[in-house]
């Protein structure tokens, strides 16, 4: 820890707008043996609508902003627990949180910049661009696939105000992103 910083260069983030291929290309990450953090939205948003709750994008944006914050966090410190000094990726990272509050128009709390900078991950954070061929909806991802560029752009900036080298993602199939994420991660 130095600065009130918490660095892990064996935090891997990969992150882009909804429906960008992500999921798919952690679970082949996994399959390769090495271990990834699911992105807590959709957890929360399973959870609360299961319970009828209101931290929901559409009902509370700003109470969903707080939880995905607290969650993301929550992960970190997890990971840092159970899976010390070992390669981890995650799928999605606490600045997304940051970019989230710039998408839903709502004003960057101190508290969320100040976690997003203090919870540090690999400085190469890998970006998958909006893929239109690939794109899906679901129950969870509700966006259109304008929104989903949007906050890829929305993301780009993020992690550039945030001090990460930003790697993009080219358009290939999965087995050849794997291989393209360990290729920069030596």
């Amino acid at each position: 820890m130095m600065d009130n910083k918490l660095i892990r260069e064996d935090f891997v983030v990969i992150t882009g707008g909804p429906g960008s291929g992500k999921t798919t290309l952690l679970n082949e990450i996994q399959r390769k043996g090495y271990g990834y953090v699911p992105e807590v939205a959709r957890e929360i948003i399973q959870t609360q609508v299961a319970a009828n709750g209101e931290a929901l994008p559409w009902k509370n944006a700003t109470r969903y902003r707080d939880l995905m914050l607290r969650k993301s966090i929550e992960s970190y410190l997890s990971a840092m627990i159970h899976r010390p000094e070992q390669m981890l990726f995650f799928d999605r990272g606490i600045p997304d949180t940051f970019a989230y509050s710039s998408l839903i128009d709502v004003p960057i709390s101190e508290k969320v910049e100040s976690e997003a900078r203090k919870y540090r991950y690999n400085k190469r954070v890998f970006i998958l661009p909006p893929w239109e061929d690939i794109y899906q909806t679901d129950r969870e991802r509700t966006q259109s696939f304008e929104e989903a560029v949007a906050t890829y752009k929305v993301l780009l900036e993020t992690y550039r105000k945030l001090d990460y080298e930003l790697i993009e993602m080219p358009k290939i199939d999965v087995t050849r992103r794997v291989s393209f994420i360990l290729h920069h991660m030596g």
